[in-house]
């Protein structure tokens, strides 16, 4: 008798142990397929059994048997709240019933929009408009890309940027899909994230062959942004304003007034370019301090990939935007009392 209950135990033990591992990778592997969204509604007043037979004939679980024991074991079979999912097919069924019971619906989903060329200061205007943050608190936590005051890890990407310089310029302009309770630190890391992800390694290595870096880069892509309409205009007032910087020319950019002065004049006054400060390109050579705006991708591209050009001068016009170029100074003098008005 003791000899066979030595052998039952053992053996009670393995089969324990092998419906654990089982168990255990059929809630947490995701799911066999393509990748690819899923509308999934959870009706009111619907049993748990009805939900998995549901989620089962949409594939996007693999098991009924081990969705039903996970929901039971973390007692969840009142957890599941009504309402439409956007579940990706390759889902866990651990995070199925994690988002079933976060009762996180598309109903209280909404989208917010980060407008290319928008500085910091718009940014907490427009959170603050949405009720995400206030504008103070949202500057307080980017301010300081040195001072990391979040609980995500920085993308390698970030660490070029100076000790000294804020997040500016690196949250990256688009139209994010969060939750009505998301607060401002998860929608600057879907940001930061997002301007982490659009930099890719052949655009990295391509920076390093020109002997620049990132920070400089996207600094000189918040003067694009700012400056020029269209990709292709980009490009051509990039390879302008890398030529000026090498020539040891200055870069003479309204857009750096208009970031001292925080105001968007269509012509400067001689005043205006006279004003001290580091980002006042007019008075002081290269690129300034640091990026004056957050600029989109097409910004960062033209200022990775400039087009080379004859063409010295620029402006925008006024009654619709469109750039003008120009060779010589006095070409470009004409070309202001032509189109600036």
């Amino acid at each position: 008798m003791k000899k066979l209950i030595f052998i039952i135990i053992p053996l009670a033990l393995i089969a324990l142990c092998g419906f654990y591992f089982v168990y255990n990778y059929n809630i947490c592997a995701n799911n066999i397929g393509n990748s690819e969204d899923v509308i999934f509604k959870v009706a009111s007043g619907e049993s748990v059994k009805q939900i998995a037979e549901n989620l089962f004939e949409k594939d996007l679980i693999r098991s009924k048997f081990y969705f039903l024991l996970y929901v039971k074991n973390q007692d969840k079979e009142n957890a599941l709240q009504a309402g439409e999912y956007n579940l990706n097919s390759l889902i866990s069924i651990k995070d199925v019933v994690l988002a079933l019971a976060s009762g996180r619906a598309l109903s209280k989903e909404r989208d917010i929009k980060i407008i290319e060329g928008w500085r910091l200061t718009d940014i907490g205007e427009y959170l603050e408009k949405e009720n995400i943050s206030t504008k103070q608190k949202f500057l307080s936590l980017t301010e300081s890309a040195f001072d990391w005051q979040f609980d995500f890890e920085k993308p390698k990407i970030l660490n070029e940027i100076p000790n000294n310089a804020s997040l500016e310029g690196f949250l990256f302009p688009d139209t994010y899909r969060i939750y009505n309770d998301d607060n401002e630190t998860i929608v600057i890391k879907k940001m930061i994230n997002n301007f982490a992800g659009k930099f890719t390694a052949e655009m990295v290595e391509d920076v390093a062959k020109q002997g620049r870096d990132i920070f400089e880069i996207v600094t000189m892509a918040s003067i694009i942004e700012k400056e020029v309409r269209g990709y292709e205009d980009m490009r051509v007032v990039s390879g302008l304003f890398w030529n000026r910087i090498k020539n040891r020319q200055g870069l003479e950019s309204c857009a750096t007034l208009a970031y001292i002065l925080g105001i968007d004049k269509p012509v400067y006054s001689l005043d205006d370019t006279k004003i001290k400060s580091d980002y006042n390109t007019y008075q002081n050579l290269g690129l300034p301090p640091g990026p004056i705006c957050n600029p989109g991708l097409n910004a960062i591209r033209a200022a990775i990939y400039p087009v080379d050009t004859e063409y010295n001068y620029f402006l925008s016009r006024s009654d619709n935007g469109k750039t003008v170029f120009s060779k010589t100074y006095q070409e470009h003098l004409l070309n202001k009392a032509k189109y600036l008005r």
